[in-house]
């Protein structure tokens, strides 16, 4: 192969080659983090080095072509992917613009430089990623270049090398093997890689490498796996300054969220992190220079977008139910038993998320019924749930429950054969017969018909009045049980997702203890923020 293309076409043709599978990358997007699509956020970040690279005058030199590949990568950087790309790009560039007089060696040292400033880019690499595919590649390159071979053969090595990788990250990384997906990263890679050499060989790109017989297809499945259950924005944005102390600020975003990247030079740096509290990242960021290109995506609604799409596959037609169902609730355990009960979409949200009408719109629409009753679990939410009668073009009953546990009750009324009225007023029935509990930890000071509340404390919540003030989980959960008790015999606990299950099943037994006339049982609900959610009934 002897590259006679220019070096704009090369860069031109490797990007046009991700764009084009861009929504093919994006449905493996599985792990390490969901922020926006890995496909769009890499492709984005291939059309700022495109755009870069055509601003240069005609005649530019190698080391003028790798500086804008270099500052477009990471002016554009989108994502986690996006930054991981740009640094791969720097490292790649810092050795082709020495221009080695062997190409096999510029191949093979650039691939190396590019997987050491790939892999010190991330503070907690992870084994089955693109960091993975890149530094098999870059062992692939030198050990071809160390047994002799030409430069047609070591690219077809590495690129072999690359895909093979590629197929090989599931056995490396379980999310990846239990959703049946390769690295969304790492196949992106290999697309640039063939797309790249496809222009220099002028040949047609069709990935027809990783599409050969010799080994097994890459497998692309539609996978919906994250419950945004710790952080909710990707931030990132350019910090412009002198002196730039990127180790201390790497440190400083860690400590407001996680997948936190920092890239750059001292006098512009590219920050990226996921976040609950985007304001405070950048606010303390202007105190240590200027911000500039600020994104801020709530992952929560681009994985919804992104689900839609999925669900916009045509998949085989089965014949509506009468029936169905939609149910608010967070935590794993939580969703599951709603699901056990019959609850056909399960919208994450709660005490601190109250989802929207369209949110719940969408869970509606996706439920293949005549009919649809929505349980919102929260009285926030009951009128948001409420607007979905008017607007949804088949009948919906909203059952007007206050708390999980209301719907649980109220999904075990269900008779099946019964009309969408007489199942709403047997289910609201149900849930009128519950009394809930709900123990957390106050956020403020204030006051309650008890006395003080201190920030820190641990307080007790019945039917949505705090009933008991204390210092710890178990002490308080006892005492609102015997708030409640009284009104039932049967007491049901829902762990949350902090409580240990040694924890768990040392309070269950001592309320049994103190309510010997009580049948108590207790499952693991997985909910945010409230330790324990109980209901008497």
């Amino acid at each position: 192969m002897t590259p006679t293309v220019s070096f704009p076409t090369l860069v031109s043709s490797a990007a046009a080659a991700l764009k084009e599978r861009a929504e093919e990358v994006n449905r493996l997007n599985v792990f390490p983090v969901p922020d926006g699509d890995t496909g769009t956020n890499m492709a984005l970040t291939m059309d700022a080095v495109v755009a870069e690279v055509q601003q240069l005058p005609a005649g530019a030199d190698v080391v003028a072509y790798c500086h804008a590949v270099t500052h477009g990568s990471l002016m554009g950087a989108r994502g986690n992917s996006g930054v991981i790309l740009s640094q791969i790009l720097r490292g790649l560039c810092d050795v082709i613009a020495t221009s080695p007089d062997d190409p096999r060696e510029m191949v093979a040292a650039s691939l190396e430089r590019a997987t050491s400033v790939a892999f010190q880019a991330v503070r907690k690499p992870v084994e089955g990623t693109m960091l993975t595919v890149l530094r098999d590649a870059s062992l692939a390159a030198r050990a071809a270049l160390d047994a002799g071979a030409a430069f047609d053969e070591l690219v077809d090595r590495t690129l072999d090398a690359t895909v093979e990788s590629v197929r090989n990250t599931p056995e490396l990384l379980p999310v990846l093997k239990e959703n049946g997906v390769v690295d969304a990263g790492g196949f992106g890679l290999a697309i640039l890689a063939e797309g790249l050499i496809a222009a220099a060989r002028g040949t047609e790109f069709d990935l027809a490498v990783i599409d050969s017989a010799s080994a097994p297809s890459l497998v692309v499945t539609p996978v919906d796996d994250w419950d945004d259950d710790e952080y909710l924005y990707c931030t990132e944005f350019l910090l412009h300054g002198e002196d730039l102390d990127q180790k201390a600020i790497e440190e400083f975003v860690g400590t407001l969220g996680g997948s936190e990247l920092v890239v750059g030079d001292p006098n512009l740096l590219k920050v990226h992190v996921h976040t609950n509290d985007p304001g405070a990242v950048i606010s303390h960021m202007t105190v240590r220079g200027e911000v500039a290109d600020v994104h801020i995506n709530n992952m929560r609604r681009q994985t919804e977008a992104r689900s839609e799409g999925l669900r916009a596959e045509p998949e085989p037609a089965t014949p509506p139910k009468p029936v169905g169902f939609v149910a608010v609730g967070a935590g794993d355990g939580i969703r599951e038993i709603l699901e056990s009960l019959g609850v056909d979409v399960v919208v994450n949200g709660g005490q601190t998320m109250n989802p929207s009408t369209a949110e719940l719109l969408e869970a509606v629409q996706r439920v293949n019924a005549d009919n649809v009753v929505v349980l919102p679990n929260n009285k926030n939410i009951q009128m948001a749930a409420q607007q979905l009668v008017d607007i949804v073009e088949r009948p919906v009953a909203v059952i007007p429950t206050n708390s999980v546990p209301e719907a649980f009750a109220a999904l075990l009324a269900v008779d099946p054969g019964a009309s969408l009225d007489e199942i709403a007023e047997e289910m609201t029935a149900a849930a009128g017969e519950v009394r809930t509990g709900e123990v957390t930890t106050a956020v403020k000071d204030s006051t309650s018909k008890h006395g003080p509340i201190t920030k820190g404390q641990v307080i007790g919540i019945a039917d949505h009045e705090i009933e008991v003030i204390g210092e710890d989980v178990a002490t308080v959960t006892l005492e609102l049980a015997a708030v409640i008790a009284p009104s039932g015999e049967t007491l049901t606990l829902l762990g949350g997702a902090d409580l240990p299950e040694a924890e768990l099943e040392r309070i269950a037994g001592d309320i049994e203890a103190a309510h010997p006339e009580l049948e108590v049982e207790y499952h693991r609900g997985g909910q945010p923020l409230y330790p324990v959610i109980m209901s008497v009934e």
